[in-house]
């Protein structure tokens, strides 16, 4: 098991998802459990499903400063750095550390895609058309390069892809650099986009329903798939002593399926040990946990048997109901809903179950609940077995 880690401060977050633009947005969706799922208008062919679109993204290009890194997921990363302060947030731990004392984390799974699906579709004699030759948008690093330049960050800038546990490996990430004494602050995140390769793929792969998603329901049949960008800034306890705190994370992987989890959950199961273990904690210290619950079959039933470690006190959802499966960008932005329980004493509802499975019933939050969130846990399970477990904790709990 891991030792203790030195917690962080997170001293700004944001999040952009079909529940709409910045914290206020999300906040409101906890209270109420309105869901931003909406039947499938995006796909390039017919699609039935529902999805979690974020509105707007299409009329917010970016700025002509910015021009050569122009695609819709650079868009919607855009738009979620101009929620909350972000953008000033980050310019004033740069103004505190020195550009290249800042560290650039994202994750994602299919980064800019949607603008290469593009060229192929619009060949030009066998070329891509003159609009779309910029090779830095199709590759996968295509968003930390933006960011990186939009940010005026200029230490290191990662991108991690390991499919749904992308931006939830990034905290993991910029805790090691920061106690390394490479950086002094770590701007962490996640950006994904709808578009025709993770629609049309998770569709082959009969993982997609064709209602809104139901997470941990007994008649549950598949994902709804969302887009996102969520944003969190890290920095040593000191700079921000009252801000809550990352206490603890642990990463594993399964190596079981390409698709499959590990069917009695033993991946998932030690990453929480780690977790806890960094945390310093038990599991019964645990007041809640954003689940990763994607409504499939299988994950649900994997991470079900996570749940026994935890008293019944602990409430538990699944977020994805809300706002659906935002891939890559999902670690992120359920740690920023943990993160708003925690500050909000709010626990958020598991929007779309109606009939709970046996296993998970106990710790199901169906409605939503206001309670005393002291400490959180936040669940990122991946394609292949790429698990991450992040425990999150007000200040005075930390201590």
């Amino acid at each position: 098991m891991p030792a203790r880690i030195e917690p962080l401060a997170i001293t700004a977050m944001s999040a952009t998802s079909a529940l709409g633009r910045g914290i206020a947005a999300h906040l409101e969706a906890i209270h109420t459990g309105a869901t931003g799922l909406r039947a499938n208008d995006f796909s390039s062919a017919a699609l039935p499903c529902w999805v979690g679109r974020v509105a707007g993204v299409e009329a917010a290009p970016l700025p002509p400063e910015h021009v050569a890194w122009e695609c819709r997921n650079n868009r919607l990363a855009w738009l979620g750095l101009q929620q909350d302060a972000m953008l000033d947030a980050v310019t004033r731990a740069i103004t505190r550390y020195g550009a290249t004392r800042v560290a650039l984390l994202l994750g994602t799974s299919t980064a800019s895609i949607g603008a290469t699906e593009e060229a192929y579709r619009r060949l030009d004699h066998g070329r891509f058309p003159p609009d779309l030759r910029r090779p830095w948008i199709h590759t996968l690093h295509s968003l930390a390069g933006f960011v990186a330049e939009a940010a005026g960050i200029q230490g290191p800038a990662l991108t991690i892809s390991t499919a749904c546990s992308s931006s939830a490996k990034v905290f993991a990430s910029a805790e090691r650099l920061i106690r390394l004494g490479l950086v002094d602050a770590a701007l962490v995140g996640g950006v994904d986009t709808l578009c025709d390769s993770v629609l049309f793929g998770f569709h082959s792969l009969g993982l997609v329903s064709t209602r809104p998603c139901r997470p941990f329901d007994y008649h549950r049949d598949g994902i709804s798939i969302g887009e996102a960008a969520a944003f969190a800034l890290l920095e040593r306890v000191a700079a921000a002593p009252a801000s809550p705190r990352l206490v603890g994370y642990g990463e594993s992987s399964d190596a079981y399926h390409m698709s499959t989890p590990e069917p009695g959950g033993r991946g998932a199961l030690a990453a929480l040990d780690a977790a806890l273990a960094s945390a310093g904690i038990d599991a019964g210290a645990v007041d809640y946990i954003n689940l990763h619950g994607t409504a499939t079959p299988k994950n649900d039933e994997a991470e079900a048997h996570l749940l026994a470690r935890f008293p019944h006190r602990t409430r538990a959802s699944s977020t994805k109901g809300l706002t659906g499966h935002t891939l890559g960008a999902a670690g992120t932005l359920e740690a920023v809903l943990a993160l708003l329980a925690i500050q909000y004493a709010a626990v958020p509802p598991n929007t779309g179950c109606d009939a709970p499975m046996p296993d998970a019933a106990p710790w199901l939050a169906l409605r939503p609940e206001s309670r005393t969130i002291k400490v959180a846990l936040s669940n990122s399970f991946g394609f292949g077995g790429n698990n991450a477990c992040l425990v999150f904790a007000r200040a005075a709990s930390a201590a």
